[in-house]
Parts: C-alpha cells; structure tokens; sequence
C-alpha cells in the first residue's frame, strides 16, 4: 500500500469529490442529521475514533455501519456485553497439537473500521483492552506486537449510563476518542422518510463502498497539509488553559484533547472545502472534542452532568481571533 507522503500528491478537487461521495453515500440512509455524517467524517480525516453517544433507537449503529460500508476496508463489528473478555477483542494464542506450536488467532480488533457497539455494556476491563489499540495503533499479546490498519477507525455506540446493566467509560478510554457525538432525534418530516425507507428491509445492507483504504489514507495526507495560522493555535491553547483554571471543572483538559481539537479543526476544514482554519472550525469542534475529556466538580462528587455548558461558556467569553 502506498504510503501517505505520496497519497498527499492527490489534487484538491479529486480530494473533495470522494468527501463529497462519503458524506452523501452515507446520507442516503442515515437521514436528518448531515451535521452528524459530517461529524463521523471530520473524525475519519483526522485519523481519529469517534464515540456516538445517545439513548438506544436513534440511528447509532445505522451510522456506524454506513460509515463502514462506504469505505472499502475490512469491517468487523463487536457486541459489547458484561461477559465479553479481553481476549475476544484482541485474539488469543492457542497450541496447534498436529505442529506442536502456539498460533495466534487474531481477534475481531483486527480490521481498519470496527464497530464497537453499546462499549459500556462490558466491564472497564474490557474496555481497557481497546486502549493500546486506539492510541497506538498497535495490539501486545505475550510479548509480541502486532500493527493495525492503516487505516484504522474505531467507531463506538454507547447508551447513556442511567440505563441498566451499564459501565462509565473511564476517562482515560474517553480520552482515546477524538469525538463525542450526540446523536438526537430526527425531525419529523426526516423520521417519516425514515418509516417509508424501512419498509422493504434494512437499507444499509445494499451501501456500496465508495472509497478505498488508498483513498482514506489520502484524505488523512492533505488534512494534515491544512494551513492553521499562529493566531488559531493560541486560540486553541486559550480555550483549553480557560478549562484547566474554570471553577466549575475539576479536570481540565489535556494536551492530547488540545491536540485533537487542533487536527479536528483541520479536519472541518476540509469538510467545509477549504485548505485552512477559521476561527468557526475550533467554535464547531470544542464541545465534540473537549467535553468528554473534562470532568466536573458535581461528576467527581457522584453526579453526572455533561461539561457540555461549561464549554459553550468558555468559548463565549473567549476572544476570537481576527
């Protein structure tokens, strides 16, 4: 496979034509939301895994799958539940009697897009077996290290854990995630097209792929190229050192989120068919890409509120760079 320096070679304008492919393929059966399709997209162009995150019934693992059957990558998806091991994940090594030797078998994770669906319905520690494989790419299993993709996505479905039988993310798993994307109802008019579409069966099982890893890969090369001027850094910086010091937070944000919001604003750049960043990209990112990664005083003391407002607060008070 060729790697990304000559993938970057690519003209703009073919560039932008597969985008637009992707976001419409996945457009046709996941209806009402293209600030969602575009969200899932801008997490794919950054190279980064994205957590949709809502109450069960709105369309999570419809993206999800739609997302994977538009790329031409191997696909695998995971039924997360409370008595999935490490091992299902990630692979085991068994001993061939007829050769007297250990074979590894290399689990579902071993794909470029996987679909890990309701991941809070298994234990933190099998949640944690994803960790390596998210941040490094990389899978360790007795002593031995075995690469993943490129590409490699992980998408996550999760229900909101007031539900029954449900296990909090731990922060350093939520770190892992470029974006946290709520998905919400659809509108109504978006919902009856929706009931109509249903009717002869599941929609997304005739999506045709309409990129290929080479093409994936691409798209991650010239997002990387997007110019972000000095004046959007420091706005960036800004933003996450006003979580670090807000009364209301008890864990700011890292530099790995000031990090992600960085390339996620290359990213919706990109998708907005533009070679650099704009102050409006970081305003659009910062609450996908921080909130799940700060945690506030009531959330320490055994509430759960979203850090969702704080951010919005942040940025309003926030000056814009020029």
């Amino acid at each position: 496979m060729p790697g990304n320096g000559s993938q970057s070679a690519r003209p703009p304008r073919e560039l932008a034509a597969l985008l637009a492919a992707l976001q419409a393929n996945v457009g046709t059966v996941f209806l009402g939301k293209p600030d969602v399709v575009r969200m899932a997209c801008v997490a794919l162009l950054a190279d980064g895994h994205v957590l949709l995150d809502d109450v069960p019934g709105v369309g999570k693992t419809l993206l999800a799958k739609a997302l994977a059957r538009s790329l031409g990558c191997k696909f695998t998806r995971i039924q997360f539940t409370p008595d999935l091991l490490p091992g299902d994940l990630i692979g085991v090594t068994i001993y061939k009697q007829q050769t007297a030797e250990f074979v590894f078998q290399p689990g579902p994770v071993f794909a470029q897009v996987v679909l890990a669906d309701e991941i809070n319905r298994a234990t933190p520690r099998t949640q944690s077996a994803l960790l390596e494989a998210m941040q490094e790419r990389q899978v360790t299993l007795d002593g031995t290290t075995r690469a993943l993709g490129p590409p490699f996505l992980v998408v996550a479905t999760q229900n909101p854990h007031e539900f029954e039988g449900t296990y909090p993310l731990p922060e350093s798993q939520l770190d892992r995630f470029l974006l946290r994307v709520k998905v919400g109802y659809p509108g109504r008019e978006a919902e009856r097209a929706i009931l109509t579409q249903h009717r002869a069966g599941e929609p997304v099982e005739a999506l045709e792929p309409v990129l290929t890893p080479d093409d994936v890969l691409a798209l991650q090369a010239h997002v990387r190229n997007v110019r972000v001027e000095a004046s959007i850094t420091d706005y960036v910086l800004d933003l996450v050192a006003e979580t670090r010091k807000h009364g209301e937070l008890a864990l700011g944000s890292s530099t790995r989120g000031a990090l992600a919001l960085y390339r996620a604003a290359q990213a919706h750049a990109v998708t907005a068919g533009r070679d650099f960043v704009v102050p409006d990209d970081v305003k659009a990112l910062a609450e996908p890409v921080l909130a799940h990664r700060l945690v506030t005083r009531s959330w320490a003391a055994g509430g759960h509120p979203d850090a969702g407002p704080v951010v919005r607060e942040i940025l309003a008070a926030l000056k814009v760079p020029t």
